[in-house]
This record gives structure tokens, C-alpha cells and sequence, in this order.
């Protein structure tokens, strides 16, 4: 009737699945910049060719 709970997390995997999880973060954080800053990188070549 009841379901048996989650097993718990070793210190070890909680710290893998928070290292991953900031990675992605800073991952995304740096394609959106990097998305934001593309049309202004795109004008300048042009400008400079």
C-alpha cells in the first residue's frame, strides 16, 4: 500500500550533482551573453572588413 521511501544520496553524489548542476548553470549564463553580444561582434567585422 505504502511505497518505500527514496534511498538517500551519498555526500559524494550530492556534491557531483551540485558541481553538474553549476556547470550547466554557468554554461547557460554564458551562451546568453554570448547570444546577446553576437549582433554587436557581427557589426563590427562587417564594419571592419
Amino acid at each position: 500500500m505504502f511505497a518505500p521511501g527514496q534511498e538517500q544520496l551519498s555526500k559524494e553524489e550530492i556534491q557531483a550533482g551540485e558541481a553538474q548542476a553549476n556547470q550547466a548553470i554557468r554554461t547557460a549564463i554564458a551562451g546568453g551573453i554570448l547570444l546577446y553580444l553576437s549582433p554587436f561582434a557581427i557589426d563590427f567585422v562587417t564594419k571592419f572588413l
